[in-house]
């Protein structure tokens, strides 16, 4: 199978294009494709929340970004 740990981004990049290769024609779970594919999958998701982690926002900021998606403004005076 000569998998490897993502370690560069060259590393990261190379396991990227092979997985895209499998979006086009997802492999059956339980073949060695399938298990490539999730082995890959795996590592690139470890890579990325090692190297690109995405922090939670702030919760008042998180309520005012969706209020302000749904046209709402502040309090609603009765």
């Amino acid at each position: 199978m000569n998998i490897h740990p993502i370690r560069t981004e060259n590393d990261y990049q190379a396991a990227l294009r092979e997985l895209s290769a499998y979006f086009e024609n997802e492999p059956v779970p339980g073949t060695e494709d399938g298990g490539r594919f999730e082995i890959l999958a795996t590592l690139v998701k470890a890579y990325e929340a090692k190297h690109f982690p995405i922090e939670a926002p702030d919760p008042i900021e998180a309520i005012r970004f969706r209020m302000e998606q749904g046209g709402l403004t502040g309090v609603t005076r009765i």
